[in-house]
């Protein structure tokens, strides 16, 4: 075993402890990045703005859409703990929002191999569905979504991997590491680029009547399923991260403790 020791800014740790953090957890901050108490506030109107996620107004619209022509939607996820609680995410906060008609499919490793293949959008294609949306993969699916097209199927891809020389044509594509995005946070995990895509459709149809601020569905209660997603692909927990982690946990909790 090898420890490896963090450096810790010297000017980030007084930043912290002249703000009134204890001096050690002010170092152990300091040492993860954080630089200001700012920083640790860790309320959801912290959060980066879906709007500055490029893609993710657009996949709004093209969701509303498809949710007032009752259209039907197929998630097709990737197989690894990100992939599979995008999925619930998805399919949990689709139907939370109005969708009446969401199934999903999960490719075999073995068999499928990774990413969206032409295959898998014949399989989607014979369950009948509208529109195919892949969670945590997709970015590098040019053939998958060539196919998905020729085969009517309305193509959103949610993924958070980096793209290759060429992006797929798909009608929507939401990925903070697409580029010319601005959003910040570009080590989100490929559930919390989900959640962002449906913090925007939940606006958005609340624009068109849906529902109202009082009346809306309430998304946080997918916070516990980010959470565990985002831990588990060990993507840094920046700023962001931390905030939608935090949340997730404060929830977990907070249902152990009314089981108790």
């Amino acid at each position: 075993m090898k420890l490896i020791v963090r450096e810790v800014p010297p000017r980030g740790a007084w930043a912290l402890e002249n703000a009134g953090v204890h001096p050690l957890l002010a170092r152990l901050y300091a040492a993860r990045g954080v630089q200001s108490l700012e920083e640790l506030d860790d309320g959801l109107a912290k959060l980066l703005p879906p709007s500055s996620m490029k893609g993710c107004l657009e996949a709004a619209k093209l969701l509303a859409d498809a949710i007032a022509a009752n259209k039907k939607l197929c998630i097709v996820a990737d197989y690894d703990c990100d992939g599979a609680t995008a999925c619930a995410t998805g399919v949990r906060g689709l139907k939370l929002l109005g969708a009446k008609q969401v199934s999903y499919l999960v490719p075999d490793r073995v068999v499928d191999g990774y990413g969206l293949t032409a295959s898998i959008a014949d399989r989607v294609k014979a369950q009948g569905a509208d529109m195919l949306i892949t969670v945590d993969n997709g970015i590098a699916s040019v053939e998958g979504v060539a196919r998905a097209t020729e085969l009517g199927l309305q193509t959103l891809i949610t993924d958070h991997h980096l793209p290759g020389d060429t992006l797929p044509q798909a009608d929507v594509i939401v990925n903070p590491n697409q580029p010319s995005c601005p959003f910040e946070s570009k080590s989100i995990a490929g559930v919390g680029v989900m959640f962002y895509v449906l913090l925007a459709l939940r606006a958005e149809l609340r624009e068109r009547g849906a529902f109202t601020q009082a009346t809306q569905p309430k998304l946080d209660a997918l916070l516990p399923i980010v959470a565990l997603g985002t831990v588990a692909d060990v993507v840094k927990l920046d700023a962001n991260n931390r905030r939608l982690v935090a949340q997730g946990i404060k929830r977990l909790r907070a249902a152990y403790l009314r089981r108790e």
